[in-house]
């Protein structure tokens, strides 16, 4: 009873925290301003079954893709066995789904197939970062603490995945000789061939099978705790983001209403904007960003693909879509923990454009979109790379001088070119 009032009060105590800290993201991702992003509920649940579930944009890169994939399944499949492992911790059974004859060992060996998958794709991904250094998981916004995070997420993979191995081995040896407590089920494919590692004494059989068990179920909930604070709380992101993901051609750029509401205005004496409270035109810190952008900063994993596909970066120049949404979520990182110490209302001085982005970075994007087309899970860097520049040029009146020159010639000759309407055929009626 006592191991099970601790269990009890571990997970109570694990679930709480992580509820806090989830609480703390979703509320810093509501400071965005409004936007709606809950039309067309087919479609968007149409784009979640097939970008998140089906994971359609993984395979432009075959063999990340299949290793993803085995650490996708074994991540989702697997976690039914800790359904089993959170009863027999509560009320002190063993194998409780046991019962279920062949399909459980059906499941179990399943499991275990899954288990060994998982385990060697994490260590494929571990070669692929340290030993054949792929170039995208490389850049300057690659300092050492998203390194550090990729290799603590893919080592932890790694230990969850070999002390549910070994506690199988334990588990079927006992079984085996008739330990009390140790119902016989499950179907054991990949740890049968650990058992002849392991002692062959009771005692010291059940100390390493409730060892790792303790181990395996601690370092999930550890995991799950970890998973606000890192990168690769995308596993849980991932699928209200491609939900709520903008279903516009990409090419198509939002209009800002107010801006709308003035040329109407300008057009048709008789028409009325509605009343609304002033606001930026554009974005200088986070706050000025929707709510879908922010969901986007917390959603990205730092796969690189963004930063690997996009023009600029690849010709030298200093952009790097990644850099751009590691630096929203920083900067709103910040915010949070800003107002949770001194309320809604401080100002620390500081903002996400200058402060994180710099003005360099977004002026040499093309908008081209090839940053949105190759993000797995629709993650849109140009989104806010536009509301930085929206701010530039409508707020300071400090676009680089090249864009000032064609606004100029919009505005006066109706076309981005100096000549003026009158002439613009002339090189037609050349010889």
């Amino acid at each position: 009873m006592v191991l099970q009032i601790l269990f009890i009060a571990f997970v109570i105590a694990a679930i709480a925290l992580f509820s806090f800290n989830f609480k703390k993201v979703i509320r810093n991702i509501r400071l965005g301003r409004p936007v709606d992003r809950f039309d067309r509920p087919g479609e968007r649940l149409k784009v979640m079954l097939k970008v998140a579930f089906g994971q359609t944009k993984m395979v432009a890169r075959p063999i990340p893709a299949i290793l993803h994939f085995f650490v996708y399944a074994g991540f989702i499949i697997i976690n039914i066995e800790v359904l089993e492992i959170m009863i027999d911790g509560i009320f002190g059974t063993h194998r409780v789904f046991s019962g279920l004859g062949g399909f459980y060992n059906f499941l179990i060996g399943s499991f275990e197939i899954l288990a060994f998958t998982v385990l060697a794709s994490c260590v494929i991904f571990l070669i692929r970062r340290h030993v054949l250094k792929i170039k995208r998981f490389r850049g300057v916004e690659m300092t050492e603490w998203p390194k550090s995070d990729a290799n603590y997420i893919l080592i932890t993979e790694i230990l969850l995945m070999s002390a549910f191995l070994i506690m199988n081995a334990a588990d079927a040896k006992l079984q085996a000789m008739g330990a009390g407590h140790y119902t016989v089920g499950g179907a054991f494919p990949i740890s049968q061939f650990l058992q002849g590692m392991l002692p062959e004494s009771e005692s010291s059989l059940i100390a390493i099978e409730r060892g790792c068990w303790w181990f395996h179920i601690i370092g999930i909930f550890a995991f799950l705790n970890y998973l606000p604070y890192s990168k690769h709380f995308h596993i849980m992101l991932a699928f209200p983001n491609t939900y709520f993901s903008y279903l516009k051609p990409k090419g198509e750029f939002t209009n800002m209403q107010t801006v709308t509401n003035e040329v109407k205005a300008m057009l048709d004496p008789s028409f009325t904007p509605p009343e609304a409270e002033a606001s930026r035109f554009g974005a200088k810190d986070v706050k000025d960003l929707h709510w879908a952008n922010l969901l986007n900063a917390y959603t990205c994993t730092e796969c690189g693909r963004c930063t690997d596909a996009c023009p600029a970066n690849i010709t030298g120049k200093l952009l790097s879509p990644r850099k751009i949404m590691m630096d929203t979520r920083d900067r709103l990182t910040e915010v949070g923990k800003n107002i949770d110490k001194h309320g809604a209302d401080y100002d620390d001085g500081k903002s996400l454009l200058d402060d994180y982005v710099s003005r360099e970075e977004i002026w040499a994007c093309t908008s081209c979109n090839a940053c949105t087309q190759a993000c797995p899970v629709n993650i849109d860097p140009l989104g806010i790379i536009v509301e930085m520049r929206r701010y530039i040029v409508m707020e300071e009146s400090q676009a680089p001088g090249s864009l000032n020159t064609m606004m100029g010639n919009l505005e006066n000759n109706g076309a981005p070119w100096k000549y003026s309407p009158a002439d613009r055929f002339n090189w037609a009626n050349k010889n």
